[in-house]
């Protein structure tokens, strides 16, 4: 099992496969993962394996990151982006919208160029809140791993049992394309059940909604990083390549793709 956990506030900067030079900022327990999904896939390993942590305070959060930002300009060091992703789900941290005003403020201060980009599994759209600060950052991106419910509750196993992909779309498509659509593909077994989203069932499902959404890009990758479970495969360059070119030549929008 991966346990792979970021035990800063604020990392990096990394290079990123999807976003370039990017400073990371955790809002969850340093030493334990907090997420309404669990991902079959995710590098911090199950929800089950991790209990206890405190979330960090939100003084703490940017204390730690104008500390940060304040020694890469010295450094000359230039961030394409500042990330908020970590140890789980970023929104569910309380003050999740007044740290987003906060880190557009320091951006501006420090390194007006760098976007600021927020990984969400998207399951906190239903909080007015959390919805008004994702349409203020650069990037919100946004998960969507399968068009299909039963997909959904066995790869990315949401801790609601109210989700469904329908009501998630709906709010996806509340953003007027100010967005960019994240989607996982794989395929393996745990537990004895089977998982594909790489189908032609998947495929098709999953563009439609694409097309619904009209993002202002897609990004798509493969497992790059150990997972949380065994049984869950990388899926090869070609077939995101070939999933890549289905969106753009069906849709018209961009996709990115890492393999």
């Amino acid at each position: 099992m991966a346990t792979i956990l970021f035990d800063e506030i604020v990392f990096g900067p990394i290079k990123s496969r999807r976003l370039g030079v990017s400073l990371g900022i955790n809002l969850l327990p340093v030493n334990g993962k907090f997420c309404s999904f669990d991902c079959l896939y995710c590098e911090c390993g199950l929800n089950e394996a991790f209990r206890g942590g405190r979330l960090p305070k939100t003084p703490e959060v940017l204390e730690a990151l104008e500390t940060k930002l304040i020694a890469m300009q010295k450094e000359n060091i230039i961030p394409d982006v500042i990330t908020f992703a970590g140890n789980g789900e970023p929104t569910m941290h309380p003050d999740f919208a007044l740290i987003i005003d906060k880190t557009i403020e320091l951006r501006d201060r420090f390194f007006p160029n760098a976007k600021v980009s927020v990984l969400s599994n998207a399951t906190g759209l239903d909080k007015p809140v959390v919805f008004n600060a994702l349409l203020k950052v650069d990037n919100a991106i946004l998960k969507l791993d399968s068009a299909i419910d039963a997909t959904v509750r066995i790869l990315d196993r949401p801790a609601s049992d109210a989700y469904s992909v329908h009501h998630q779309v709906d709010r996806m498509k509340a953003f007027n394309g100010k967005l960019i659509i994240q989607t996982l593909f794989t395929k393996g077994e745990y537990k004895g059940q089977f998982f594909d989203n790489t189908t032609e069932e998947e495929i098709s499902a999953w563009i439609e909604l694409i097309q619904e959404i009209a993002p202002e890009s897609v990004m798509i990758y493969a497992i790059d990083r150990e997972t949380a479970v065994q049984g869950v495969s990388k899926i090869s360059l070609k077939v995101l390549r070939d999933i890549a070119k289905r969106v753009k030549d069906e849709t018209g929008i961009h996709v990115s793709v890492a393999g």
